[in-house]
This record gives C-alpha cells, sequence and structure tokens, in this order.
C-alpha cells in the first residue's frame, strides 16, 4: 500500500507535467521552472513524491494561500482532479514530507525565478508610470516577522520594543525593495537579519535601476555614499533629506531651487570630492494649522528639465511603494502576518515565494488596465487576489503520479 503522498509508479505520465495552477504557471511555465531549478542543482536523482518542480509550485500557491496550512494548500490546488474522479489512489502529503521537499528545495530557485521574471512591466502607454520620459521607481525597506524558533532567532534578531531591553515576541526578517510606481510591479529584492540595515540591502538592488529611471526615496535613505551609488547607475533620483542635512546654497534658481552640494561626513571640512544636487523646499499642511517642513534633492540640475513644483508634487509617488508592501502583507499574506518557516532558508523561500505571487498578480492587473484603458491603480489589487484565488482552485490540476527522475503551517 502506497505511503501518504505516494502512488504506484506510472510510465506514462508523470506529477510534474499535470500542474496546471491558472496566473502562476502562466507567469512562471514549467519550461522556465525547470530550467531555474537545474541551474540551481535541484534536480533529483531519484523518484521522489515532491520532485522540485512541484515543490517551486507548491511554495508559489503556499503564498497565494496564505494562512492555509500545507495539507490545506495541497488540497485546494487538487481540487479539480477530486472532481474529475481521478483523485482514487493519491492522498494529500503530509505536512512533514512538504516541509522536507521544502528543506530540500531552498530559497535558491525561488531567487533565480524572480531575477529571471521579474521586471518594470510599464509600456510608454501606461498611466501613471512616467515622468518626462523617465520611469518612476522607488526604493524602500520593510520587516517580516517569523516563528521564534531558536534558529530563525539565532539568523534574523528581534526588534527591542520599549524601555529596559525587552525584546519582540517575533523574530524579524528585513526586505528592501524596488518597486515600479505606477505599476506596483517590485522588481528587485533582498532580504536578510535585522542586524542588516534597510540601506545596506538596497545599495544591492542598485545593479537594477538603469538610465531612464527616477528613483524615490525617503530621508532614511539619505547619504553621500547611497547616493553616489545610485547615481553612478545613470539613474535620476529625488529623495527626501533629514531637516539637519548640511545643504549650503551655491545658485539660487528662478523657480526657487538652489543649487548645492553633498559631500561624506568624513570629508565635510574639506569638501575635496563633492557631489552637485538641487534643493527643493516645501511645506505641507492645513492653512493656520501645523506644517511640515520637506526638503529633496535630485540629480535633476535644469528647472527647464523638471520645475521644483513639478518635483514636490511628484514626490507623493514614493507612497506607492508603501502601498505596495501593505497589498504583500496585509492582503496578500493577511492581517497579522507572521510567516509560517521555522528555518531561515526557508523564511528567505517564503519571501520569495510572496514577492513572485505579487508580481504575477499585477503583472496580470497591469494586462488588463492596458486593455481597458485604464490607470493600473484604478484596479482593485484585492478583489483581483479574490478572483485569482477562486481561478486557481477551478484550474489547478495535479495528477496523482510521480515525477520521473530528474500544515499545519508546515516545519520548514
Amino acid at each position: 500500500m502506497p505511503r501518504p503522498g505516494q502512488v504506484k509508479s506510472s510510465a506514462d505520465e508523470r506529477l510534474s507535467d499535470r500542474i496546471a495552477l491558472g496566473v502562476l504557471t502562466r507567469a512562471f511555465p514549467p519550461e522556465l521552472v525547470d530550467e531555474v531549478v537545474a541551474g540551481c542543482g535541484r534536480v533529483e536523482q531519484r523518484h521522489r513524491l515532491l520532485p522540485a518542480r512541484v515543490v517551486v509550485y507548491f511554495v508559489l500557491a503556499m503564498c497565494l494561500f496564505s494562512g492555509q496550512g500545507y495539507e490545506e494548500v495541497a488540497r485546494l490546488i487538487t481540487h479539480r482532479l477530486e472532481r474529475m474522479g481521478r483523485w482514487k489512489t493519491w492522498r494529500v502529503p503530509t505536512t512533514a514530507a512538504i516541509g522536507r521537499a521544502r528543506l530540500r528545495l531552498g530559497p535558491e530557485p525561488l531567487k533565480a525565478l524572480f531575477a529571471r521574471v521579474c521586471r518594470p512591466v510599464a509600456t510608454e502607454e501606461t498611466a501613471g508610470s512616467w515622468y518626462r520620459g523617465r520611469r518612476l521607481v522607488a526604493v524602500d525597506g520593510t520587516t517580516f516577522d517569523v516563528p521564534d524558533t531558536q534558529a530563525n532567532a539565532a539568523f534574523f534578531g528581534r526588534p527591542g520594543v520599549g524601555r529596559g531591553g525587552e525584546k519582540s515576541a517575533y523574530p524579524q526578517a528585513r526586505v528592501a525593495a524596488l518597486v515600479e510606481c505606477g505599476t506596483h510591479a517590485v522588481f528587485a529584492a533582498e532580504a536578510g537579519p535585522l542586524a542588516v540595515h534597510e540601506t545596506e540591502l538596497a545599495q544591492r538592488l542598485f545593479g537594477s535601476l538603469t538610465p531612464g529611471m527616477l528613483v524615490l526615496a525617503d530621508r532614511g535613505f539619505h547619504s553621500f555614499d547611497l547616493w553616489r551609488a545610485a547615481a553612478a547607475t545613470g539613474a535620476d533620483l529625488l529623495w527626501r533629506v533629514k531637516s539637519d542635512a548640511v545643504l549650503p546654497v551655491r545658485t539660487l534658481l528662478e523657480d526657487g531651487s538652489y543649487l548645492s552640494q553633498i559631500v561624506a561626513a568624513r570629508d565635510r571640512n574639506r569638501r575635496a570630492d563633492p557631489a552637485h544636487v538641487r534643493v527643493i523646499e516645501y511645506t505641507l499642511g492645513p492653512e493656520g494649522g501645523a506644517t511640515t517642513v520637506y526638503r529633496l534633492i535630485t540629480t535633476i540640475l535644469a528647472p527647464k528639465a523638471a520645475s521644483a513644483t513639478s518635483l514636490a508634487a511628484l514626490y507623493a509617488q514614493r507612497w506607492e511603494i508603501e502601498n505596495t508592501l501593505d497589498e504583500i502583507k496585509t492582503h496578500q499574506g493577511g492581517s497579522r502576518l507572521v510567516l509560517r518557516s521555522q528555518h531561515p532558508a526557508g523564511i528567505e523561500q517564503e519571501i520569495f515565494g510572496f514577492l513572485l505571487v505579487h508580481h504575477a498578480l499585477r503583472d496580470l492587473m497591469h494586462q488588463a488596465a492596458q486593455h481597458s484603458g485604464q490607470d493600473p491603480d484604478r484596479i482593485s489589487f484585492t478583489r483581483t487576489l479574490r478572483v485569482i484565488r477562486r481561478h486557481v482552485t477551478d484550474q489547478a490540476a495535479f495528477s496523482p503520479l510521480p515525477a520521473g527522475p530528474g500544515p499545519d503551517r508546515g516545519p520548514a
């Protein structure tokens, strides 16, 4: 009698050949998944109940149906087979079997798949994605709560809370990302322990910046070295700086902005190697009430190329990355999301699973917006998520037959 998750062998069909998960298999075709699995050295040398391709799709389905246990995710994606009467000899894999399969796979295939697929998706016609021919992107960081296991706590660390040296109940993983503002497509990301500052993770993303982009960032990212590294990519920058930043007025410009210089803290006295910037200052707040002073610096030095007023208004687009992270953590992940993996490798695998699923959804929303002549922001992410979840369970077709060579919220 076969063990749970195992069936008698068949020469005619393989489990991995029967995967059909709607938007997920369209965004990440089986041939591409096989290619990245092989490139990461995860091709099986013997028959397994859960081959690597199947585990990749299972991780994606797990991140689409966040909050569902391992075995329930397996039931959801085999639901159609049950209705078709083809689920007579196969049993849902156990939580332990799925956990072991995830550990064998590791995070590398998910990261490689992200690097191959996740790109900016806006075309020249996409509303809200451009400023005078420049693609609007933003950089920011966030954290994910992870299960309180010894391995996760040792690797990721915990944030402090309140006074007295108390620590949070959950360890946290830190993530930095680049997002296309007009479509909310995440096209570069890095994950690491909490002790690694988001600016360090962000600098690892700059290889994804290109000329023709305009990068928005909050004041937490302002540093001379980070600015220099981002500007060296050829992308233009529009970053907020802290109120105490030293920005001497060099030349006043006709639109109220002025030219200045920034230098590394180590060189503040000599100013031997400055970066030339343009400074835009403005206030926001109700008339007669409390206001907030904003100071922006940009690589666009000529007012004729971009007026101070238009750049001040444009900076509000930076909040699109906040909305993007909220889509992933609150809507896709669910309220009070805590990732499910018990080990650091599983956490990294899960984070990139979430990012891949989000990109697939946002790419689909962009296609729908293009077809209907809408701004992608006018299409509801929450509604799209609900529709895709329904369609995946309707279209899912996992054969119960084993692959050839080549949850409970489970333990991986």
